[in-house]
């Protein structure tokens, strides 16, 4: 497990809430999955800035990854490698959450998402 519980930003909580009003998707932690997934698809490491977890909104690892935590933990491990980050346990848990804020950032940011389908095309391409 890379983190015991993931807290979100004020920030990534009103951009979330804006994506579950044009997606219908209610659950916080898969929005969040979209989000690392999306972040993990782009080639370029995410830039490292300051993150502050100070919304309500928070959940453990396992509530976050679900049935497939472990998927997820191997993607982001995978992923420093690629980068030649190294895979210490902090290392895991900065890009994580570098990836996580980014992926939120991107998904709210793009204006492209404005329904479900929208979400849906983005994966497929």
């Amino acid at each position: 497990m890379i983190v015991n519980e993931i807290r979100l930003s004020n920030q990534s909580k009103d951009r979330l809430s804006r994506l579950k009003g044009k997606t219908g998707i209610q659950n916080w932690n898969t929005l969040c999955r979209w989000a690392l997934c999306y972040s993990l698809s782009e080639p370029t490491i995410p830039t490292d800035v300051e993150y502050v977890a100070d919304s309500n909104v928070e959940m453990t690892w396992h509530v976050f990854g679900g049935e497939f935590s472990e998927l997820y933990e191997a993607l982001i491990r995978e992923r420093c490698i690629k980068d030649k980050l190294g895979t210490e346990p902090e290392t895991l848990k900065k890009y994580f959450r570098l990836h996580l804020n980014r992926g939120i950032n991107h998904l709210s940011g793009t204006n492209v998402i404005k329904s479900l389908t929208d979400l849906l095309e983005l994966a497929v391409k």
